[in-house]
């Protein structure tokens, strides 16, 4: 993992070092914006400003704030995978509550800390990127990749329609503990990390 956003979402992939970086301060600076004034208020010429940047640098690699914001949604994602991988190196392969609890864990974590992440995570929470790219689908294709090797299993398609059914039950239920608490309702928290592992024991026991 890179950290650098999925080629589609930008204009053009920075090649130099000194362009990776500039591209970095702008999706930094993105996320940062993200939080102090909201989607409405995001704007290239805001972002361009808070990363002490040309305009033209935030156009060299993206069309509009919707692109923008796509490319932060997915670097947030490649952000969560290594964390989630780096978590996996600590679990033994047969534990997967464990690996699931990390998988929660780590998301959360995101989401209490990683700017911008709050209000964009993967692109669930805004309309971001192509209609038919469901964030959701594109998790549960990252877990999917990560889990099943680490657990033993054939990333086969009844696997991935498990995480992806797993991941759409705690995506509504995180978004539930975050709207009865602005820290997360640690009884809704808990909550839904019953509801995987009842449901995610059918699978993988």
């Amino acid at each position: 993992m890179t950290g650098m956003p999925h080629p589609t979402s930008l204009r053009r992939t920075p090649v130099q070092q000194r362009s990776a970086e500039r591209l970095g301060r702008i999706l930094d600076a993105c996320a940062r914006l993200l939080d102090e004034a909201g989607y409405d208020e995001l704007s290239t010429r805001t972002v361009a400003a808070r990363a002490d940047v040309p305009i033209g640098s935030v156009y060299r690699f993206f069309g509009n704030k919707r692109a923008l914001v796509d490319a932060l949604a997915q670097r947030n994602l490649e952000r969560y995978a290594e964390r989630v991988a780096e978590r996996l190196g600590t679990i033994a392969a047969d534990d997967w509550r464990a690996a699931m609890d990390a998988v929660l864990d780590e998301y959360l974590a995101m989401k209490r800390t990683a700017p911008g992440f709050a209000l964009v995570d993967f692109g669930t929470q805004i309309p971001v990127g192509a209609p038919d790219a469901d964030p959701n689908h594109r998790v549960a294709d990252t877990l999917t990749g990560l889990l099943a090797p680490h657990l033993g299993r054939t990333p086969d398609a009844a696997l991935r329609r498990a995480f992806l059914v797993a991941v759409e039950a705690a995506d509504a239920l995180v978004r539930l503990a975050f709207r009865l608490d602005a820290a997360g309702d640690e009884r809704i928290i808990e909550e839904t990390r019953q509801l995987l592992r009842a449901y995610l024991g059918r699978v993988l026991d």
